[in-house]
């Protein structure tokens, strides 16, 4: 049970990165953290190290990111080199093509990332951490589910194949 637990949080995590939520929080002006060094957005091309500057961890995207595009008003086209799987508490799917809106501590308008809940497949439609925060809260339409952050410290690895199962345990095609 608490596996399903921490699945379906990792999917709401994954749906609050790209939906739009209708709270004050995600039309915040689009700009990164005063606390952290300034260096050049422009300049960052991993996006992997984009994500802190605007106060997200690291981990939310996979490891197979081609190229990314961020415009001013915080729109954002992420490529990734082929549609994969990553199994946090979740699987979740990763379409070769992300779509959102990024904005301090927020991820709104998602498109491209979808969460196995049981036998289903949810769309994340947004992402939204609070500074300070240990967890980050995914939003799935109006459903949301808050995740420890730690869970997406590290860049995920992808994978081609649906996996089921976890560390030490006998991993499973779907």
């Amino acid at each position: 049970m608490a596996s399903s637990t921490t699945q379906f949080s990792l999917y709401l995590l994954l749906l609050t990165l790209f939906s739009a939520t209708q709270s004050s929080q995600s039309l915040r002006d689009l700009k990164p953290n005063p606390n952290h060094p300034s260096t050049s957005l422009q300049s960052i091309t991993d996006v992997h190290d984009l994500l802190p500057k605007y106060g997200l961890p690291r981990g939310l995207l996979p490891d197979n990111v081609r190229s990314y595009t961020l415009s001013d008003d915080g729109t954002f086209e992420i490529y990734l080199e082929s549609p994969c799987y990553v199994h946090f508490d979740e699987l979740v799917y990763y379409n070769t093509t992300i779509k959102g809106k990024l904005s301090f501590g927020s991820v709104s308008d998602v498109s491209g990332i979808q969460a196995k809940k049981l036998f289903i497949w949810v769309s994340v439609t947004g992402m939204h951490m609070d500074e300070g925060s240990d967890s980050v809260e995914f939003y799935v339409g109006a459903l949301s589910e808050k995740l420890p952050a730690k869970q997406f410290e590290d860049v995920p690895v992808c994978k081609t194949k649906a996996c089921r199962g976890g560390a030490g345990a006998g991993i499973e095609s779907i």
